[in-house]
């Protein structure tokens, strides 16, 4: 017993004995002979040692002396620091249950020495702690990371090979649609479901927003070739344009032509906004102008926004060059309400819910004519959402826009109510009022037409807000409607809806919906267009509940 007494302190005040081979082979015996001798603990002891580990991966110590802890409870402790150019190691038996340099430690239940980093010891310090036999002559560092990396990796590879699968399969099913439906149509026959959206224009070329949506536009640009000017604004310029679809032998087969507005650069918000507009799926309608897809053009400097084109102009352009049937009044008249409407809803035809659209600058140049003589709005750069969500704030921050001479007179007086979205709608109602006198002045029907004037035609070509203020608020003043006008049966219901619809207080006014209903109960009326007379009286079904 004495014997191993003296055995247990030789780490204490002579460390290096214990390499002794015979030393060692001596604290064994009495191990294996069941001595009353209890080693706890076999722990690298060295003092401080240079080292190249860097602090990376797994090091060994490289200290050669095996130490017996004194106490029964003592642990194995590795510390690395790290001061300029200077890397040591410390091995140490020590209890845990007492701070090492100010630090408690409670890693001590491993069986490796994992690394921890602790700051305020003023260089880089690194301490580990372990409770096997001589556990701290291999330490590691980040070993924690490590495994949370691995098992990040194993969780999200499968996942990653997956959407590589899903994202591949579709790539090539499009292309497969894509490639059958143009094969179907170069042999005539009808194009599937996969392949619709084709939009014919007046010369009988399609806008095929299926060929233009799967193309890359985020790295690859439409092969288009501007091909004359046929509309300029304020922001921006509009072009017919012809797109290329595929290799052809006939030029004038391999292309269609759509319609490209050009965006400056300086007008990006305008471009940016109606870009948004446009890419709400929700928007599409036969009597909304078809979006084909936006470009940035850096090499020009320019924003583009490419949709369908429709060879017979604005609106504005051919009332001015055409007297327009009963018939075509009502075409014209109804499509226009019906497209307002679809903005203005907060559902699509099949029921689903949409986010409600002002347009907030309705006019006849910007409202296009359709093969068929039907109406579709267009230009959108004004355009607002009327998303429930947005604050007094943020519709404060949109500003009187649009034009002049079709402003509503809440939005001339700049004192449109913010709090209620619907008075957005009500002033584009008043504007679309406006547009459907133009229509109706220009109509066979009313009697004797005169040449093309826009509403207010007293005025200059482009009043400013001020001279609208006197014409609309304060003289209440509002395009004519002669007496003559009214001997026609239909023709006295949309001017009814038309003074309903400029009515004064916002309120009081038509919404598009109503309107579009009103021209839809007049089909009967148009079949019977060749027989209309002054005598007509108007059926008591359409008036009764439905006029003011």
């Amino acid at each position: 017993a004495p014997l191993a007494q003296t055995l247990l302190l030789w780490p204490k005040h002579c460390p290096r004995l214990c390499n002794c081979p015979l030393t060692s082979s001596f604290i064994s015996f009495f191990l294996a002979e069941g001595t009353m001798l209890k080693i706890k603990r076999l722990c690298k002891f060295c003092d401080v040692r240079q080292t190249r580990c860097q602090g990376k991966g797994s090091c060994k110590v490289d200290c050669e002396i095996t130490s017996i802890c004194p106490n029964d409870s003592d642990i194995c402790v590795t510390i690395w620091r790290k001061k300029e150019d200077n890397v040591t190691f410390d091995t140490i038996c020590h209890n845990p249950e007492v701070k090492l340099h100010g630090l408690r430690l409670d890693d001590y239940n491993n069986s490796k020495c994992e690394m921890r980093e602790r700051s305020g010891q003023g260089s880089d310090f690194y301490i580990c702690s372990c409770s096997e036999d001589e556990c701290n002559e291999h330490v590691f560092f980040n070993g924690s990371k490590y495994q949370l990396v691995a098992v990040v990796l194993v969780s999200l590879v499968p996942l990653f090979v997956m959407a590589v699968f899903v994202v591949t399969s579709f790539y090539f099913y499009r292309v497969y649609r894509q490639r059958r439906a143009n094969s179907r149509r170069k042999k005539g026959a009808p194009l599937d479901s996969d392949a619709h959206a084709i939009m014919i224009d007046d010369e009988g070329s399609d806008s095929s927003s299926t060929h233009a949506n799967n193309l890359n536009h985020n790295t690859e640009l439409l092969p288009i070739a501007l091909d004359a000017l046929v509309g300029k604004g304020r922001f921006a310029e509009v072009y017919r344009a012809k797109l290329k679809q595929g290799s052809s032998v006939s030029e004038e087969q391999g292309f269609e032509t759509v319609a490209v507005k050009i965006f400056p650069y300086e007008e990006y918000a305008s471009w940016k906004n109606e870009k948004d507009i446009f890419s709400d799926a929700d928007l599409r309608h036969e009597n909304v102008l078809h979006f084909l897809t936006a470009e940035e053009r850096k090499v020009q400097r320019q924003y583009w926004i490419i949709t369908a084109y429709h060879g017979k102009g604005n609106l504005q352009d051919f009332l001015t060059h055409h007297v327009i049937s009963w018939h075509d009044l009502w075409l014209l008249g109804g499509s226009l309400a019906q497209g307002v409407a679809h903005l203005h809803s907060d559902h699509t035809s099949c029921g689903r819910n949409k986010i409600p659209i002002a347009h907030r600058d309705i006019k006849s140049s910007n409202i296009l004519v359709k093969s068929g003589l039907s109406c579709c709005l267009c230009d959108f750069g004004l355009a607002l959402r009327l998303d429930s969500s947005l604050s007094v704030d943020e519709l404060a921050n949109s500003g009187q826009v649009g034009t002049a001479r079709y402003m509503a007179p809440e939005v001339l007086e700049s004192r449109i109510n913010l709090e209620n979205i619907e008075s957005f709608k009500q002033a584009d109602v008043y504007s679309m009022a406006l547009v459907l006198w133009e229509i109706t002045s220009r109509c066979s029907a009313i009697g004797e037409v005169k040449e093309y004037e826009p509403p207010f035609g007293n005025l200059r070509e482009h009043p400013c807000v001020e001279s609208m203020k006197d014409s609309v608020l304060r003289d209440r003043g509002r395009p004519e409607i002669p007496n003559t006008w009214t001997n026609h049966t239909g023709i006295q219901l949309i001017c009814s809806s038309i003074q309903d619809c400029w009515d004064h207080d916002p309120e009081a006014r038509l919404t598009a919906h109503c309107v579009s209903e009103r021209f839809s109960e007049m089909e009967y009326l148009d079949k019977l267009s060749g027989r209309s007379n002054s005598e007509e009286k108007i059926p008591e079904e359409i008036c009764v509940g439905d006029l003011k």
